[in-house]
Order: C-alpha cells, then sequence, then structure tokens
C-alpha cells in the first residue's frame, strides 16, 4: 500500500475537523436570527423558559425542539462570562462560498468589500459586519488563520448581521487582492501615515468598484499588505493628532465610500 504524502494526510485531516466543527451562538438577538436563518444548520438549541417565550416564533419557524434549562444551572458549554440572555444554539459555521461568488453583490451603485489584515478581536469583526450591512458592503473577507473565525461572541457583537452580511475567510490576503483587482476593484489600504485621503482616493476612481483593506490596532497593515494595495490612504481628523479603533474606521470608511457610489 502506497503511504500518503503528508501533505495530502494534513489536507485530509483540516477537511474533517473543518466538517466536525459546531459554533455556540447565544444571546436573543443572534438566536432569534440564526433560528429564522434557512440557511443555518442547526443542531441543539437551549433555553429557559423565559427566552423560550421571547423566541416563540422563531422556535416554530425553525421547527427545533428546544430543551428547556433552568437559568441557575445553564447547560450549554459557553464562557462563564458569556451574557447568554437564557439561549443558546449549537450550530455549523456557515457557508459562503468563494469571493468570486459574493463581491459582486451588495446593495445599490459599484460593489463594495472589507479586507482585513490580522483583525482577530471577535467584537471588533461583529461591529464591522454590522457596518458591511448597514452600508451594502458585498462581503467582509478575512484569512482562514489570521482573523477571527465565527464564534459566539462575534456573533452577540454582530447582533444578527452574521447571519445575513457574508464573511469569507480565505487562505491568503494578497492573493485575493490581486484577484479584486483582476475583477476591476481598486484596492485602498487604510493607513494612518498615508498621504493620500480616502476621499481623493475615491475621487479620482469614480467608476471603479472599491475594496477596502483595514489592519489590526497597533500592527496595522503588514508590508505585503501594503505592497499589494493600489493606494494607501487615510481618514482625515479635524486636529492633528487622533486614532479610531478598526471597527470604527470601517464604518467611517465604508459610510464614505458608499456616499460616493
Amino acid at each position: 500500500m502506497v503511504k500518503k504524502p503528508k501533505w495530502v494526510v494534513q489536507k485530509e485531516k483540516a477537511r474533517r475537523d473543518a466538517a466536525a466543527e459546531t459554533v455556540w451562538l447565544f444571546g436573543l438577538h443572534a438566536v432569534r436570527d440564526a433560528l429564522m436563518n434557512p440557511d443555518r444548520e442547526r443542531l441543539r438549541l437551549i433555553v429557559t423558559k423565559n427566552a423560550a417565550d421571547k423566541l416563540a416564533e422563531a422556535i416554530d419557524a425553525s421547527g427545533m425542539t428546544p430543551e428547556i434549562a433552568d437559568a441557575r444551572k445553564f447547560p450549554a458549554p459557553l464562557d462563564p462570562n458569556s451574557v447568554h440572555q437564557g439561549a443558546a444554539l449549537e450550530v455549523k459555521p456557515l457557508a459562503w462560498g468563494s469571493v468570486a461568488d459574493r463581491v459582486m453583490g451588495g446593495a445599490g451603485g459599484l460593489p463594495v468589500v472589507v479586507l482585513l489584515d490580522r483583525v482577530t478581536d471577535p467584537h471588533n469583526v461583529g461591529a464591522i459586519l454590522r457596518s458591511a450591512e448597514v452600508f451594502g458592503a458585498s462581503a467582509v473577507i478575512g484569512t482562514a488563520r489570521g482573523s477571527a473565525p465565527e464564534t459566539g461572541a462575534l456573533a452577540k457583537t454582530a447582533s444578527g448581521a452574521l447571519e445575513r452580511q457574508p464573511y469569507l475567510r480565505i487562505r491568503n490576503l494578497s492573493d485575493t487582492m490581486v484577484e479584486l483587482r483582476e475583477m476591476g476593484f481598486v484596492v485602498l489600504g487604510l493607513d494612518g501615515e498615508a498621504d493620500m485621503t480616502l476621499d481623493a482616493a475615491l475621487d479620482a476612481h469614480p467608476d471603479r468598484p472599491v475594496a477596502l483593506v483595514l489592519g489590526a490596532e497597533g500592527p496595522g497593515l503588514r508590508d505585503k499588505t501594503k505592497a499589494t494595495c493600489d493606494q494607501l490612504v487615510k481618514i482625515p481628523f479635524a486636529r492633528d493628532f487622533g486614532s479610531l479603533n478598526v471597527s470604527n474606521a470601517a464604518a467611517v470608511a465604508l459610510s464614505r465610500t458608499r456616499a460616493s457610489r
């Protein structure tokens, strides 16, 4: 019998691990929206009597039979600090498909996408998903290993947007940026030390879809990411100093980009 190469064995193991992966969502908003999402594969629902009453319509729509639990001995395997509001739902991660399948959608005007370079805080990613939904972005894109995965904390911060806003996890950020450029996107990296403002860059490319690239707070964009951008741009401040966290910067950048399109 021929022994499989190590890389084949690792790839098969990764595929099996991905197939077995589940996520526990928690909180009334996140659980309600997941129950109402026909694309969400749901496995187990644990609720208190009070939460079951509040989620009655969504539970009926889902066809699930909930497990009624005591709020003082809530059995879902959540972090003790999780504010679950008496509702927890075990699900499979959403499958959004490929970049090519998703990025040309969005709400009105030319497509806008957000790419995340090592943004690992689930609260930041959840907030970015909310802003992306509000401003009609086609997708939020992060790397499989370097961006926050789908978790209960991310879903709760996203307040339902996780069920509706495509969140793609890809292998290589630079390759995806090149792919977007080949599709006609102008790729703009947010960098506080850039010479050009976001507004000026948008004005220079009025007829092209836009990919906004944001880095982690502190280190910002990696050197390779910067080199792959068409232009580095900044959000101008009213004073000579100031900064925004990555989720706030995403909201401002999305608002200005959508207004220009």
